[in-house]
């Protein structure tokens, strides 16, 4: 399989501002886990927070898929490169193997 860029195709600025805000937001919750955790606090209480933070990263997970497949993956569909457009949609066959 040929190499994948190194670098997205196209990433809105809104989208971008988006998915920063939204790990910044991850990156709190996941200080809050490891104080709730230091602080010994009672185990379903950190699960809960835990499930939060694994739906938050799904959530972001799904801001970026929209944007592979809306940019990246049709950029290299349309490029008339045929192993461009094979290792596009071998690309995205092991992503949707991941999940």
């Amino acid at each position: 399989m040929p190499k994948h860029p190194d670098h997205a195709a196209h990433v809105p600025a809104e989208t971008k501002e988006a998915l920063t805000k939204r790990l910044r937001r991850i990156e709190g919750q996941v200080r809050g886990l490891q104080k709730m955790v230091d602080e010994e606090r009672y185990c379903a209480d950190v699960l809960v927070q835990i499930a939060s933070v694994q739906e938050a990263l799904r959530g972001v997970g799904r801001i970026l898929l929209q944007n592979h497949l809306t940019h990246c993956t049709t950029d290299a569909i349309r490029s008339g490169d045929p192993a461009e457009a094979e290792r596009v949609i071998e690309e995205l066959v092991l992503l949707w193997g991941k999940h």
